[in-house]
């Protein structure tokens, strides 16, 4: 038996709230995001095409709710705590201090990009949508895409001093 539309969101919660955070950039507004865009799925439910991918649809709604915030409020988000994150695991200290201080330095990066280029970074790389799929969330070109994510990489490396040749 094929799970319910109400199963399969509640499955899609944790990266719906990964990709709240990359855009609010605050754990509290992120989690009002998220149910902003579950209460408009779920009114909107109707609206979604069987077949297709139920995070991308969900993606979009988010994104355009985030607009539609962003235009009310007329102000940006602010940056995620990363101090506060504990789930770091390591085999010793150390390795658990450099892979703390690896992920504050990447989510320092990260948000320092620009918002377009987080936006495909985020959606590409951690939520594993395609590059089509990416398009139709942000309603850009594929290869607007594809140039923002290749920018929002070699930016990365840059400031991460990762030498993609080695």
């Amino acid at each position: 038996m094929p799970p319910t539309f109400g199963q399969q969101l509640i499955t899609l919660l944790p990266n719906l709230r990964r990709f709240a955070l990359s855009l609010t950039r605050s754990a509290p507004a992120a989690d009002d995001l998220v149910q902003i865009t579950c209460e408009k799925a779920l009114v909107n439910q109707a609206s979604f095409t069987e077949g297709t991918r139920l995070d991308a649809w969900l993606f979009r709604i988010m994104r355009n709710a985030w607009i539609d915030q962003l235009r009310k409020n007329k102000t940006a988000g602010v940056s995620v705590d990363v101090d506060a994150l504990t789930d770091i695991t390591g085999d010793d200290g150390r390795t658990q201090t450099e892979n703390t201080l690896m992920l504050k330095a990447t989510r320092a990066a990260i948000a320092e990009l620009p918002d377009d280029q987080r936006d495909v970074l985020v959606l590409v790389c951690i939520e594993e949508l395609t590059y089509q799929e990416a398009s139709d969330v942000l309603d850009v070109p594929i290869g607007t895409v594809m140039s923002r994510l290749a920018r929002a990489r070699k930016k990365l490396a840059s400031v991460l001093g990762i030498n993609p040749g080695q």
